[in-house]
């Protein structure tokens, strides 16, 4: 068989992964390890631990993909699909796929890290096929809302300051869990109630976390509540926020399909009582998540996109 290889590295994750003809064959990613107690990593090593990490996760997707020959290579070589976005760690990405696309006499694609999760989220998430929709990208490193006609994306509107992943790991480090701390605060959350004390601040599509952030460390220092109850109110604020901002959304554009994706989208909480919210804020649209498998940083957007480009170009 013959596939097209993605590579992408973001901040927290190396992932490689196969697509032939726009199907997903198999995908293999190592989440970057963060000391305890600490927010993130400097980029410097981010791209250590990627180049560390590319060697051992190839020799394990060709040790279960053998006699696949790969006819393209495309990998994330922005954060964004602008020419002035830029981080390091990317680099470590496609360093790797020039060199093996140089080597092997095939194609080289760069596509962004943005775009990958877009279009792994857009795997069997129910999309009318063809159609321009509304796409809201949330991560550690982005919350943005989005305009998608085929594979151009229109910037609509988003975070002016924290990303709502920003805002999840900075909560739950306050209260003494592991980073990323999404998993472990929805897990608290979910034994909670949220309230609605922390603020949600949206001005037409843009939005804010940063005042509700600096509530929520006020009140774990306080330690009047519980930390279940204050993940709660993390996730309300973040599914209140996005609720108004789609409206407004939805209103200028008339587009009446959502597409959520990034890794804070991974949460089976946030997926719960986002539609309430929305039901509350009478916004008519239909939302459509990615799996949650294809929802955090992976290389299978990336892979995809690879593909779908090699096949409109096979010359390239």
């Amino acid at each position: 068989m013959r596939a097209v290889l993605g590579l992408d590295t973001s901040c927290y994750t190396t992932s490689l992964a196969l697509a032939h003809e726009g199907r997903l064959i198999l995908q293999k990613r190592r989440l970057l390890k963060v000391e305890k107690g600490e927010r993130g990593l400097q980029q410097s090593a981010g791209v250590f631990q990627h180049v560390k990490n590319l060697p051992d996760l190839m020799e394990m997707l060709f040790e279960e993909a053998r006699g696949v020959e790969i006819e393209a290579v495309c990998a994330s070589a922005r954060p964004r699909p602008h020419e002035e976005s830029y981080m390091p760690v990317f680099l470590a990405g496609v360093g790797l796929a020039r060199s093996l696309a140089a080597a092997r006499g095939v194609p080289l694609y760069l596509t962004s890290h943005q775009q990958g999760h877009v279009r792994a989220a857009m795997v069997d998430a129910g999309l009318p096929e063809g159609e321009p929709f509304l796409a809201v990208h949330l991560s550690g490193g982005t919350t943005e809302l989005l305009k998608v006609e085929g594979l151009n994306i229109d910037l609509l509107g988003g975070s002016r300051d924290l990303h709502a992943g920003q805002f999840v790991d900075r909560a739950g480090v306050r209260m003494g869990l592991g980073f990323p701390a999404g998993p472990e605060l929805e897990r608290l959350a979910r034994k909670g109630k949220a309230q609605s004390v922390l603020p949600s601040w949206v001005r037409g599509m843009d939005c804010s976390f940063s005042g509700a952030e600096t509530q929520i460390q006020r009140l774990i220092e306080q330690g009047e509540r519980s930390h279940e109850d204050l993940a709660a109110e993390v996730f309300s604020c973040i599914a209140r926020t996005l609720a108004k901002m789609l409206g407004e959304a939805v209103r200028q554009t008339r587009l009446g399909h959502i597409l959520l994706s990034g890794g804070v989208a991974s949460s089976t909480y946030l997926r719960e009582i986002l539609p309430g919210r929305m039901e509350r804020a009478h916004v008519r649209a239909a939302l459509h998540w990615g799996k949650p498998e294809l929802s955090g940083d992976n290389a299978a957007g990336v892979a995809l996109i690879g593909s779908e480009w090699h096949k409109w170009n096979p010359n390239d």
